[in-house]
């Protein structure tokens, strides 16, 4: 098992891309997660915050996502316990409209496997938004279908819109997540923080 943190946080293989952006930023990859973690935040790619800062989730959909994990903030930033691991590990940049621009997918290509495969230990995959759901799920159609499916996902794998302030009109028309979803998944994240044995 190869511990490839400091190659990947060295990684400027979307240098040229970024520098085009509307923001003409430089690579600064986030690098959160160690061996031994057993919750895996499968999510999209950082902010401009979260570039900034170099945290990931150091905002407002962070604390919404601590929320509905029911985690605190010190347990969320343990990375020897939560790795989140995103599709892009840079921030994308927007583009002309000021947009946020996809992850590049050269970056999951280059660095999702050998990522993952530094963690045997996970045993709870949340996955926020489009990208991760179609890396992870087979079949992917959308994600109102990917997080009301949680019932038929593999053991330990739950779909989660993202926790942004933008998508609050998708939870106001769509209570079920509140009431079935996030209770169960509550549950199994604290089975996993307090390291029972899955049922």
């Amino acid at each position: 098992m190869k511990d490839i943190r400091d190659d990947l946080a060295a990684c400027r293989l979307c240098a040229e891309r970024f520098a085009v952006t509307a923001t003409q930023h430089r690579p600064r990859p986030i690098v959160w997660f160690k061996p031994g973690a057993r919750l895996l935040i499968a999510s999209q790619a950082p902010g401009k915050r979260v570039h900034e800062a170099g945290k990931p989730f150091w905002d407002m959909s962070g604390t919404r996502l601590r929320d509905w994990l029911g985690l605190d903030e010190a347990t969320f930033y343990d990375r020897s316990r939560v790795a989140i691991v995103p599709m892009g590990f840079c921030f994308p940049g927007y583009d002309a409209q000021g947009s946020d621009l996809p992850p590049p997918r050269i970056c999951a290509q280059t660095w999702r496997e050998p990522v993952l495969d530094m963690m045997p230990d996970l045993r709870l995959t949340v996955l926020i938004g489009a990208y991760a759901m179609k890396y992870h799920l087979p079949g992917f159609r959308n994600v109102t279908e990917a997080v009301a499916g949680w019932r038929d996902h593999p053991p330990g794998v739950f779909a989660l819109p993202h926790p942004s302030w933008r998508n609050t009109g998708w939870l106001n028309k769509n209570p079920w997540f509140a009431e079935e979803v996030l209770p169960r998944l509550r549950a199994a994240v604290s089975e996993v923080m307090n390291d029972r044995p899955p049922n």
